[in-house]
């Protein structure tokens, strides 16, 4: 039986084994143009290679994702919600979530929530970020900027430049033109990256955190779930780079980071 495939399904590819599930964003003459659902990165492929996702097992995925973000970031606890009705409070980082896709936002806009953290999610193109989000970071004053869309090594024969990559010029001209309003690592805290970006140029322009250090695709929230960790440490304590990086899906192949401060602070009030 010929299936018919439209803009919207859930499907994978049979040469790749079904490893990967994709939403099919665009159907052309010689096949379509899909987008990883829960990994940042777009691919092409045939119709005949692909095969459509159930949605009992899409839910599954879905299921699993939001298991391993329960377990990467608790959210506030009941016995800080003691606290505070004895006149203790505490108050996470404030975030600023740049992101190239809007789905991919909105499933960090969900991770955020669920973690009680004060974040804003804006959509921005890449091409657009460098001069977009200094202004956004003047407006709102954020602990921490999260950089993030889509990227790829698009000419391995220029993967050791910048030239290279899709996006990772746009996420650096970020990064440096952030450092020009907050040099300090301490004060403004910077993630940055998306799928094989190129991570010694954002560490080298002052990110504090950078995918990807072994080239590979990252998973949709690992920025997110890098952010919120820091978030939720606390001001006088160093965040855990090791303990930080093994929760996010992709772990260290996936992003890499310098060692950085908590923003979670403790208050009194009568």
């Amino acid at each position: 039986m010929t299936i018919t495939f439209k803009v919207g399904d859930i499907v994978a590819r049979k040469s790749y084994d079904l490893d990967t599930m994709f939403k099919i964003e665009t159907i052309e003459e010689n096949g379509v143009i899909l987008k990883a659902i829960f990994f940042r990165f777009k691919a092409t492929a045939p119709l005949d290679d692909l095969e459509l996702v159930s949605k009992d097992d899409f839910r599954q995925a879905e299921k699993e994702e939001e298991q391993h973000v329960k377990k990467a970031l608790p959210p506030m606890s009941n016995d800080i919600r003691n606290l505070e009705k004895e006149g203790d409070f505490f108050i996470s980082g404030r975030i600023l979530h740049v992101d190239g896709d809007d789905d991919y936002l909105e499933r960090s806009a969900k991770l955020y929530k669920y973690a009680d953290i004060y974040a804003t999610t804006i959509f921005v193109k890449e091409p657009l970020m460098p001069e977009r989000v200094p202004e956004l970071v003047k407006q709102l004053r954020p602990n921490i900027v999260v950089i993030t869309g889509h990227d790829a090594i698009e000419k391995q024969e220029l993967a050791h430049t910048l030239d290279g990559y899709r996006s990772s010029k746009f996420f650096v001209n970020t990064v440096n033109e952030l450092r020009k309003l907050e040099p300090s690592l301490d004060y403004l805290i910077i993630v940055a990256g998306a799928c094989q970006s190129h991570f010694e140029a954002l560490i080298g322009s002052g990110a504090n955190f950078a995918s990807s250090p072994n080239r590979i695709n990252i998973h949709a929230l690992d920025p997110a779930i890098v952010a919120a960790s820091i978030a939720l440490t606390p001001y006088e304590d160093e965040f855990d780079l090791k303990e930080a990086l093994e929760k996010t899906v992709t772990k260290i192949e996936g992003i890499g980071g310098l060692q950085t401060k908590g923003t979670l602070r403790y208050g009194l009030k009568s």
